[in-house]
This record gives C-alpha cells, sequence and structure tokens, in this order.
C-alpha cells in the first residue's frame, strides 16, 4: 500500500483538533476530549480507507483480458496518446484557395408600416390609459 502510517496519523490529529476546538464551545473540557479521541479513531479509519481506495484505483489491472495484445502487458490503460494527424498542407491549401463567388452584403428589406398613422396614435394612447 502507498504511503505509511503518518499520513493516517496527520489525518487522525487533524480530525483531534477540529473536534476538539468546536466541540469546547458547548461541553466541558473532558466530554471534548473524549468526543476528539472518537474523531481521531475515525479519521484514522478513513484515511487507511482513503489509501487503500486509492491504491486499489491506481494499480493496473492485471490478468482481466484487458492487457491482451500488449507486449509488456503491465501498464495498459496507463498511457494516452493524444497526438494528431499532420494536416498543415491541407490546411495552407485551403488558405491560399481564393473563394469563387464576390462578396454581396445583405440587403435587408425596409420595414414599412403599413397601418395609418393616425390608428397607431390612438392604439398607444389606449394602451398609456390602462
Amino acid at each position: 500500500m502507498k504511503g505509511n502510517l503518518l499520513f493516517n496519523l496527520v489525518f487522525g490529529i487533524i480530525g483531534f483538533f477540529l473536534t476538539l476546538l468546536f466541540s469546547l464551545t458547548n461541553n466541558v473540557f473532558m466530554t471534548s476530549v473524549i468526543r476528539g479521541l472518537v474523531s481521531f479513531i475515525v479519521w484514522f479509519v478513513l484515511a487507511f480507507l482513503f489509501r487503500w481506495v486509492w491504491t486499489v484505483i491506481s494499480t493496473p489491472l492485471a490478468g482481466t483480458g484487458f492487457n491482451d495484445g500488449e507486449e509488456d502487458g503491465g501498464d495498459a490503460g496507463t498511457h494516452l496518446n493524444l497526438t494528431t494527424p499532420d494536416e498543415s498542407d491541407e490546411l495552407n491549401e485551403l488558405l491560399k484557395q481564393k473563394p469563387d463567388a464576390g462578396f454581396t452584403p445583405l440587403n435587408p428589406p425596409k420595414l414599412i408600416s403599413k397601418k395609418d398613422p393616425e390608428e397607431l396614435a390612438q392604439a398607444v394612447r389606449h394602451l398609456t390609459e390602462k
């Protein structure tokens, strides 16, 4: 298992002091110390479980069928090769080409009201009265 007991002890001591400090505001000193010792044990065990889970997750799977075809067989799935093919020539050709059609700006139609201005004014007056 990776690491040593110092990691667990540090976690336990942190749990002890946190519990002691938060417990002192509501309890007497001896009750706070007892609760701190209980939290030391709980945090120590949690750190041990955390280290164990981390070790299980971080070790590569051996003999599970995932290593088929691998010559070394021990590090399948631990390396990721992120290379892309070189397409710089194709990109340069696309940049060199001139567009076939010329640029024509967008010419949207003008918005013209088909309503009578007096009718629009009456509608605005009616809406402002409510």
